[in-house]
């Protein structure tokens, strides 16, 4: 039973309890109370300790060092104290200053006399070569020992060009100081000597009244409005003013002359700002691939077409598309009326015509139309009938042996160049495949990937590497604020450019690009650069270009360091770069990052301004792009001559 005693008993000892717990508690914070007293009381003492020695009456470091130590012995008894060096047991000399190693790692300038070198055209060197054909006129390139290893200078007072498409009507004097065309062709409206610049009229020997009237006059002969033609050629430019009225018509136009007494006419053309390099029809091929222009014209340019057994026609009829145009303007066309002021017999022009109509006709080529000083003569979209005629002309034969996209110090032949065959017997189907219209037919997958006669490249290929430039282009913008700026640069060089990508990615930019195809290069690609619509030249990047110094305002070099390792000097390719580009100039490297680090230790020494940057993919990748700047710098004034 729960009685009351119990539970009164238990609820006594439950109060009891908690004065237990009470206790011990208490007697536990007196213990940790004496601890922390205790190490405060430690703490001080060590504190005073340590201010007693520190204040110099207690037992000090120095004090032991000033009085113990000097008696103890550091050797041991009847030994000499040992020689301790201290010199390091490694040194080299001291580097030289900044301005003693600058002196030492840069490139020097060339004499001012050479700020006009091109060095396969040089002068000096063509003389002593055959005159017969103008075989001197023709590239002679320095051998190894006599290549300049100098960096060109421009003329003093260089400017940087006006802009297109103002530079296609003046240019600077000081950038090409020649005044001899102003005299010499003062009556045909070339160009005009006005203070500190040259005016171009656009005006010619067969087109006083100028150059958009002229090519008014051709447009009323064949159509240059559908877009069927977008690439010509212009043998014997001049100033090229041809090409450059063309611009406006979206026909793109390779110019040339060689360089003779009418000094300086390519470099005008390239001062204005139109595509032009120096050649000349002499014993060897243009450095063209075959079907490669819609149109070829001639306006006075002197080319003696029916000597040589037609020699220099059939050179055309390799370089024209079928079903491409001849265009002939001045002698002998409208001889009748024209022959006293040649100064020429009625005779001789009549002979003349009469060799290049014979030709013509041998070539298969059709005269459209002779209206006044106009003739046009058509060549043949395919060589069916040629083929069966061949029985009764004979002459010339077909080639049967060389190849006809190879150009590069091919000699002329007396042979007619095969066009590919057609699979009918229609005259009308193009042979080699029809080209699109411009400007579809920059992105159409060109006949020549088509037909697969490029080895390793098929139409995905084409396609895939279009896109990717076009990437590639946008990335180089983001980086290369100049690039992006529109109207900056004018003329570009693309040295090692495939299937003409590039250029393709900056069609819609005031530029022209010179597509070049290496001879190196595993696949010869330029014909399909022409097909998009597109124009370029082949070259030797061991050897220097046909062109002036200052021709190019910007230049893209993909993989031409690796392509031509052990073939050739990396510094004697930069010394060219730096010859054809302009004082303030663009420059984009792309390459491996081993590759890349090299050619900028000898840019840093030509003093180009540049930094490297990482792949459009991403840092990993091997291949990296080094973008550049040349400096402004001139030849010192005729009175000084101190280096820039």
């Amino acid at each position: 039973m729960f009685s009351f005693f119990s539970f009164s008993g238990q609820v006594m000892e439950n109060y009891r309890w908690p004065s237990k717990l009470s206790k011990l508690s208490l007697r536990a914070r007196q213990t940790n109370l004496y601890r922390v007293i205790l190490i405060a009381i430690l703490c001080a003492a060590f504190y005073y300790i340590g201010v007693w020695q520190h204040s110099g009456r207690g037992l000090s470091r120095s004090s032991l060092s000033n009085h113990d130590l000097t008696s103890v012995p550091c050797t041991f008894p009847h030994q000499p104290a040992p020689v301790l060096n201290f010199a390091a047991r490694h040194s080299a000399p001291d580097p030289p200053s900044t301005a003693t190693a600058e002196r030492v790692t840069q490139i020097s300038p060339c004499g001012v006399e050479f700020s006009e070198y091109t060095p396969c055209e040089f002068v000096n060197r063509s003389l002593s070569f055959p005159r017969e054909r103008l075989i001197y006129r023709e590239r002679h390139c320095p051998e190894k020992h006599e290549m300049l290893r100098c960096r060109i200078p421009a003329p003093f007072g260089y400017s940087v060009p006006f802009r297109w498409p103002e530079s296609r009507d003046v240019a600077w004097f000081a950038n090409v100081p020649h005044t001899e065309l102003t005299v010499e062709k003062k009556n045909q409206n070339w160009v005009r000597y006005d203070k500190d610049r040259f005016l171009f009229p656009g005006g010619g020997t067969m087109f006083p009244r100028g150059a958009d009237a002229y090519i008014d006059e051709i447009g009323r002969l064949i159509n240059l409005k559908d877009g069927s033609i977008r690439t010509a050629i212009d043998t014997g430019c001049g100033v090229a003013s041809f090409g450059a009225y063309l611009m406006s018509r979206n026909i793109v136009t390779m110019s040339f002359a060689p360089r003779d007494t009418h000094e300086a006419q390519v470099q005008f053309a390239l001062e204005r700002g139109v595509p032009a390099i120096i050649g000349v029809l002499a014993s060897i091929r243009l450095p063209f691939p075959a079907r490669a222009f819609d149109i070829a014209h001639c306006s006075r340019c002197l080319i003696p077409w029916g000597q040589y057994n037609g020699t220099y026609l059939i050179e055309v009829d390799r370089v024209l598309r079928p079903g491409g145009y001849w265009i002939l303007s001045g002698p002998p066309i409208n001889w009748q009326r024209h022959w006293k002021g040649w100064e020429r017999t009625k005779d001789d022009l009549n002979s003349e015509q009469s060799q290049i109509e014979r030709v013509a006709r041998s070539l298969c080529w059709k005269k459209l139309v002779q209206r006044e000083d106009l003739a046009v003569w058509q060549k043949p979209t395919n060589h069916i009938h040629c083929k069966r005629n061949r029985v009764v002309l004979r002459r010339p034969p077909f080639c049967h042996r060389t190849l006809p996209d190879q150009a590069w110090y091919t000699k002329l032949e007396t042979c007619l160049t095969p066009l590919p065959e057609v699979t009918g017997s229609d005259i009308k189907e193009v042979a080699g495949g029809k080209l699109a219209r411009w400007p579809e037919r920059l992105n159409a997958v060109p006949p020549r990937i088509k037909s697969g006669s490029l080895e390793g490249i098929n139409e995905d290929d084409f396609v895939s590497n279009t896109e990717t430039w076009q990437r590639r282009v946008t990335y180089y913008k983001r980086f290369d604020q100049q690039l992006a700026e529109t109207g900056r640069y004018r003329n570009f060089l693309d040295m090692n450019a495939h299937l003409g990508g590039f250029a393709s990615a900056l069609v819609d930019d005031p530029v022209w690009v010179m597509n070049v195809v290496p001879m190196e290069a595993s696949v010869n690609t330029l014909g399909v650069i022409y097909e998009r619509g597109l124009i370029g030249t082949y070259q030797n990047w061991c050897e220097a270009m046909s062109t002036y110094p200052r021709t190019y305002d910007f230049i893209h070099a993909d993989s031409v360091f690796s392509l031509y390792k052990d073939r050739c000097d990396m510094e004697d390719i930069l010394l060219e770069m730096d010859r054809i580009l302009r004082p303030k100039g663009g420059v984009i490297i792309r390459d491996d990052i081993d590759v890349l680090t090299k050619v900028k230790k000898i840019t840093d020494a030509m003093q180009w301004e540049g930094r490297i940057g990482d792949h459009e993919n991403g840092p990993l990748e091997r291949e990296k792009i080094l973008f550049l700047v040349k400096e402004y710098w001139t030849a010192p004034a005729p009175d000084q001559s101190s280096d820039p």
